[in-house]
């Protein structure tokens, strides 16, 4: 029998988790009894780790598989910083084309390459949005002097203090703790994760910015993968293609879900002008422009709506 445990960081309800599940679900109906699958659905609240131990849990061998945030693959796969530029990938169709194409192919082939992993899909991280306990943000203005929590992102933090947020990099795993005890005042994420990790609780405000497209990588460790044999990886393969696509489509239904699900009085969620917007852009567009020279012309087009 062989024995495949797949760790995640959020909570069950969220569209990572059944994304999961649902990759779950597919092995077990192709290979039956010669499969022992396993969701770790939260490595934090089931095993008291750091989201950022999931790779090393992978390559290790005490995971076959996880998800997680591409930001913590840029190192090695330097093409994926392109998703760190702010209000750079505006639609979903434009980002899935591409991860299905040339960039896709391209971040796979870096990722075998410069890493012990293998990248098997790209989920849909989501459109960023911030929140915060102090005003309402509808300007670039209005961020000055708050302290946000970002991922540990050198890119996000500097489009940050262009928009004049004290940015600080702080773990999944303390997230909640540091929201709450009002360590920070604000936080930038998916309307899915403000949701489910309980932030509008604690944050009244939330602008809808969009100004970061999240994305995470689904992988597995990239020698143990070529031990399996080949029928087991065809279908992993294919199970980890359709699960891709059904995380997609979750994510994209999601923002609507979730503004839903918030009780009418209880939240005040800023909807920009376009106007509005158009002056975040403007804020972080030095940003924006010193760091589009890092990278192929042709690439960026690859994911920047035309």
């Amino acid at each position: 029998m062989i024995v495949m445990k797949f760790g995640g960081y959020q909570k069950p309800a969220s569209i990572h988790n059944r994304a999961a599940s649902y990759f779950g679900e597919l092995l077990k109906e192709r290979l039956g009894s010669a499969l022992d699958f396993q969701l770790i659905g939260s490595i934090l609240d089931e095993l008291g780790r750091s989201s950022g131990d999931l790779p090393e849990m992978v390559a290790k061998g005490e995971l076959s598989f996880c998800y997680m945030s591409t930001v913590r693959f840029t190192t090695a796969v330097t093409e994926l910083r392109i998703l760190e530029l702010p209000f750079l990938v505006e639609d979903r169709v434009t980002a899935y084309r591409a991860f299905d194409g040339a960039y896709g192919e391209l971040v796979k082939s870096r990722m075998r390459e410069n890493s012990p992993f293998r990248l098997l899909g790209i989920w849909d991280n989501g459109f960023r949005h911030l929140s915060n306990c102090v005003r309402p943000i509808s300007k670039p203005q209005d961020c000055r002097g708050l302290r946000i929590r970002t991922q540990t992102s050198e890119l996000h933090g500097e489009a940050f203090r262009a928009l004049g947020f004290e940015p600080l990099a702080i773990d999944i795993k303390e997230f909640t703790e540091t929201i709450a005890s009002g360590r920070v005042q604000a936080q930038d994420n998916p309307l899915t994760n403000i949701y489910n990790f309980g932030v509008h609780k604690h944050h009244r405000h939330i602008t809808l910015t969009g100004h970061f497209y999240g994305a995470s990588a689904m992988i597995c460790d990239e020698a143990r993968y070529r031990n399996w044999p080949r029928e087991i990886r065809t279908v992993v393969d294919g199970a980890a293609l359709e699960a891709t696509a059904f995380q997609r489509r979750l994510a994209a239904a999601e923002d609507a879900a979730i503004l839903a699900k918030f009780v009418p009085g209880e939240l005040d969620i800023v909807r920009l002008t376009e106007t509005g917007r158009a002056a975040f852009v403007a804020a972080v567009r030095p940003v924006l422009d010193r760091h589009r020279k890092d990278f192929d012309p042709a690439l960026l087009a690859l994911l920047e709506t035309q």
